[in-house]
């Protein structure tokens, strides 16, 4: 039997079946798991959950003269009850990428946190349970729908040696973008996502000092890293909760069509859909960032080398979606104006990619800071161009 039970109910030695709240409420990656630890007690006491769902059968019960807030015979029925919550309480209406920049900067680092914990518990031989990180995926999806821009352009912001684990952030952002262009439904758009943030977990099995190694990989080295995808695919199926679209695509993201990719050597439409969005959208991450043997291209430049990749690596289709979906200019892009002046891309122009609204804050020609102003190149005869790889 479940119970719904107040957090100040809990003890030591109870099972934890789900959390009455958002994810971004509770301390921890997983939703499921026995309280062994008081300070995990503890954490839970001190975050704004204020219920939780237990499950006697896994754990201790509550005292036989306390009551329950509720209870259910089956894991289902909370599974019906959480959703009808979370879904009253999802916020995706659209808002400006300044509005949004707060609220996706907290969802991308707890993000990384939780795919940080997944690849250690992986290292140490524990099977995956995707359902503890369904709703990171919703967050993520969520953040996507109130503006596409944001949280792509703070998961760039990372680092040679959180590179796997913020990629994993970026690449899942980026597939319920591409998905939603793609008019994909709303289930195939979470799976999409799923999918993209698990995409790289076979890497959890290669050694760190091959994955940051700062020089040429040796053949063996190199042998190794293309063992990821069939190493995370028998991760997935020794875990639960991975559905078709995540095994796929962990699996064939490394597939090209013209059949040159690995491990299987796919060919056109023998890939899936799903493996080659993750293809561009695992590509286009990876060669924007910076990573230990390489200094990330600029965004327009990583376009302009994809679309000559187009013919055998990538569906057309697949890739011309991407570039409308991320725009030629992404939010965060340092541009130089006709004029002199230096802004930052904040926005995507409503009718041309190549058009965005620019805050410019520096004039090249006098060497000073000037006053922020919004520009709007839809509505300018400026010309500009990007400024190396640099992003704000």
């Amino acid at each position: 039997m479940l119970k719904r039970i107040s957090v100040q109910q809990l003890t030591l030695g109870m099972y934890l079946k789900d959390f009455c709240g958002s994810w971004m409420e509770h301390p921890f990656w997983r939703s499921s798991f026995v309280i062994t630890d008081p300070k995990d007690l503890a954490s839970i006491r001190a975050s704004s959950i204020t219920e939780v769902w237990i499950d006697c059968a896994q754990g201790l019960d509550l005292a036989p003269d306390v009551a329950p807030a509720a209870v259910a015979d089956t894991a289902a029925q909370v599974e019906v009850e959480l959703a009808s919550t979370a879904s009253e309480k999802r916020d995706t209406a659209a808002v400006s990428s300044g509005v949004e920049f707060a609220r996706a900067a907290r969802i991308v680092t707890k993000s990384r946190e939780a795919i940080t914990a997944m690849f250690g518990e992986v290292r140490m031989g524990k099977a995956i349970d995707t359902v503890g990180v369904q709703r990171l995926v919703e967050e993520i999806s969520d953040s996507m729908s109130r503006n596409p821009g944001a949280l792509i352009s703070i998961a760039r912001l990372k680092t040679a040696d959180n590179y796997t684990y913020m990629h994993s952030v970026a690449v899942c952002g980026l597939m319920v973008a591409l998905a939603r262009q793609l008019g994909l439904d709303p289930q195939q758009t979470q799976s999409a996502g799923m999918a993209g943030l698990l995409h790289d977990i076979g890497k959890a099995l290669i050694p760190i000092s091959v994955l940051n190694k700062p020089g040429k990989l040796t053949d063996a080295e190199f042998s190794l890293v293309k063992s990821h995808p069939e190493k995370g695919y028998r991760i997935l199926l020794a875990g639960s909760g991975a559905d078709a679209v995540a095994l796929d695509v962990v699996l064939h993201h490394h597939e090209k069509t013209d059949g040159s990719g690995y491990p299987k050597r796919l060919k056109g439409e023998d890939i899936s859909l799903f493996a080659k969005m993750g293809a561009v959208c695992d590509v286009y991450d990876a060669i924007t960032s910076d990573r230990p043997y390489k200094a990330g291209w600029c965004p327009a430049e990583s376009l302009r080398r994809m679309t000559e990749w187009t013919k055998g690596h990538f569906e057309p289709r697949v890739f011309h979606a991407f570039v409308k979906t991320i725009g030629i200019y992404p939010i965060g892009t340092l541009v130089r104006l006709s004029c002199g002046r230096l802004g930052v891309v904040i926005e995507q122009g409503s009718h041309s990619l190549l058009r965005p609204q620019v805050k410019t804050f520096f004039s090249t020609r006098s060497n000073e800071r000037i006053l922020p102003t919004i520009i709007d190149l839809e509505h300018t005869e400026d010309a500009y161009t990007e400024i190396g790889n640099k992003r704000l």
